[in-house]
């Protein structure tokens, strides 16, 4: 099984745009995030996808590979889908750009997913953790996902699911947390299918997987990736790498 890591990685964030150009203890964020997927052993190639030529420019330069997206993208899996078309790969692991301590554990899970799936019912993994604070759960901003008897995905919502009309039955909620392995038709799918309604009202691409009837099997972990938003969080990652 071939498998490679794709970093998919936009110079103009939102809320803090050329984050990933960020310096970091000596080297830009998203310098250190390909360096430490290619530490981890746990890929045959790893590559960054960039609408930006500073960070092509910046991962080329240093001796790393690099694809240019050739069209603008709604998402990350259209991104990733455009840049790996071509290359003859078995699976796609998408590690985040903005995550420069990457944690090995939760992405050795998610290849094992595929590696123990025999019957090829996996079509993606994600991974998922639990969360107890009320606010945590109530929040538009954290993904919520609820599984099925096997940890397959049922419904992803920024909607508290479910909904705990009785309070004492066990119910569990889990926050999704957005890396993902495919195997290459699943990401090939996904840029060939249009958005549907649940989608474009939730905006969250991973409902188009669900509403054209991919499975999604979800793997928890207790791991929160340190990633860099604000100006703050790179503050906090300069203390981690001194």
């Amino acid at each position: 099984m071939k498998i490679i890591a794709v970093i998919p990685a936009r110079y103009a964030s939102t809320r803090f745009p050329a984050k990933l150009m960020q310096d970091l203890g000596g080297k830009t964020v998203i310098l250190r995030t390909y360096q430490a997927a290619i530490e981890t052993n746990l890929f045959d190639d790893v590559f960054v996808v960039t609408d930006s030529t500073l960070i092509f420019d910046q991962i080329i330069s240093n001796g790393g590979k690099a694809i240019m997206s050739i069209k603008e993208h709604e998402s990350g899996s259209d991104r990733i889908a455009e840049a790996i078309e071509n290359i003859d790969v078995d699976l796609v692991v998408n590690v985040q750009g903005d995550e420069p301590f990457i944690n090995k554990e939760p992405l050795e899970k998610l290849i094992q997913v595929f590696k123990n799936d025999v019957d090829n019912k996996v079509d993606l993994a994600s991974l998922m953790r639990e969360i107890k604070n009320e606010y945590e759960i109530n929040n538009p901003n954290n993904v919520k996902v609820v599984v099925d008897q096997n940890q397959f995905a049922l419904y992803f919502s920024r909607s508290v699911i479910p909904y705990a009309r009785e309070k004492n039955v066990g119910v569990r909620y889990f926050q999704h947390i957005g890396i993902y392995a495919f195997r290459k038709q699943a990401i090939l799918d996904f840029y060939s299918l249009p958005m549907k309604s649940l989608e474009a009202s939730e905006k969250l691409e991973q409902l188009r997987y669900l509403e054209f009837g991919k499975r999604i099997k979800m793997v928890e972990t207790n791991h929160i990736g340190i990633g860099i938003d604000t100006l703050e969080d790179i503050e906090k990652a300069r203390k981690m790498i001194h």
